[in-house]
């Protein structure tokens, strides 16, 4: 699959509250950023695609909202998603492949600080059955990690190790919201949240924005820095957390079995050279290396104790510092896609890994990884 690009990506910095920033100036700057990296402007973008949430931003259809900030005010197409943005940028690719669009300009914005997290991710479940024992986001986390360590033997340590390794990495990431340099110790000392999470174990409360721009052959080929797409794919397990067994991520094995079979990828700790993954949690990270390959099933903690995820690893996982150091819901795969995008093109920064020529970028929706998509992009 060598006929799909991105040319572009823009991104806000990840803060705790952006209070100066309306829902509209996250979305105007991400989306200028990403149209000066592509070197384009508005008139080169044939279509958009906006993704938020109406709980998150507090009000119905709320990715019309941001549409004038975005340029589709400006008689473009508009289409709109919700979830989160590696799943817009998946449709967004498919709009250039139907023929009928030659770009497609991907849009996230969310701002967590103006919502009641806990209160809106109890609203995920079941309203007569699951939702009134008080099920959120942090506990059935906590549900999926006790089950993971007892069917696997993965230690909290092992955990833990997750999350010194990526506050290590944000402190050269510029965006990162978190930036600070934690021990093992000082994880597993933090505070309990939902046993056995504990605070240095869970990604914090963030606002942010994210743009990608996707472009089909001929359009791509014009563009300055062009990242090719090798393969992508997605899949969605079981609603009901009781019809999974939540220490095993069949779907994103799924869904990266797909992208590697469009990539030609047949080892992928072999030929990929860095990954983003959704690290919303620190065990969720090793359950991700197990889900796309990296290792065998029940063997994450092992990969991580032997080092191949650092920065100087085998495979460095998260150079950005992941979600443990800022995660806006919505908008973080997006961002995930953006650094992976960063990396091939050699543009990370402080944070980029060495000679990068294949890249993993890795989203998920629904409660405890219920869906993911993979995209694997290189030169």
């Amino acid at each position: 699959m060598d006929n799909i690009a991105i040319v572009g990506v823009g991104q806000t910095t990840i803060e705790r509250n952006k209070l100066g920033d309306t829902f509209a100036d996250m979305v105007f700057e991400a989306t200028q950023k990403a149209l000066e990296d592509a070197g384009m402007t508005m008139d080169d973008i044939d279509n958009v695609i906006t993704t938020s949430n109406d709980f998150w931003d507090g009000r119905t259809i709320s990715t019309m909202a941001v549409g004038d900030a975005c340029g589709a005010g400006m008689g473009k197409n508009m289409s709109a998603l919700e979830g989160d943005g590696t799943f817009s940028c998946f449709y967004g690719m498919t709009r250039i492949l139907s023929g009928v669009y030659g770009t497609s300009l991907v849009v996230a914005h969310v701002k967590g600080s103006e919502s009641e997290n806990l209160l809106i991710t109890n609203a995920i479940f079941d309203p007569l059955y699951m939702r009134p024992i008080g099920l959120d986001s942090l506990n059935s986390a906590a549900l999926q990690m006790r089950r993971y360590m007892t069917k696997y033997g993965v230690t909290e340590e092992q955990c833990a190790k997750v999350s010194v390794k990526n506050h290590k990495n944000a402190l050269k990431n510029p965006y990162a919201q978190i930036k600070k340099e934690v021990s093992l110790e000082d994880v597993l000392e933090s505070r309990l949240i939902a046993d056995p999470l504990k605070l240095y174990d869970c990604s914090p409360i963030s606002d942010a924005a994210c743009a990608v721009i996707i472009a089909g052959d001929d359009r791509a080929k014009k563009a300055k820095k062009p990242v090719w797409v090798k393969g992508v794919g997605y899949c969605a397990d079981s609603y009901f957390l009781g019809d999974r067994d939540l220490a095993d991520a069949l779907a994103l094995d799924m869904a990266a079995s797909k992208a590697y079979e469009m990539a030609e990828i047949t080892d992928p700790l072999e030929e990929i050279d860095v990954a983003e993954v959704y690290d919303a949690f620190s065990y969720m990270e090793l359950m991700w290396y197990e889900g796309l390959g990296f290792c065998p099933v029940g063997n994450g903690g092992k990969l991580i104790d032997k080092g191949v995820t650092e920065m100087d690893g085998k495979l460095p996982v998260n150079p950005s510092g992941g979600l443990l150091s800022g995660h806006p819901v919505i908008v973080g795969g997006m961002i995930r896609l953006a650094e992976a995008v960063l990396q091939v093109r050699g543009d990370a920064g402080d944070h980029q890994v060495k000679n990068v020529n294949t890249a993993l970028a890795h989203g998920i929706n629904g409660p405890c990884g219920q869906s993911h998509c993979v995209w694997i992009v290189g030169r």
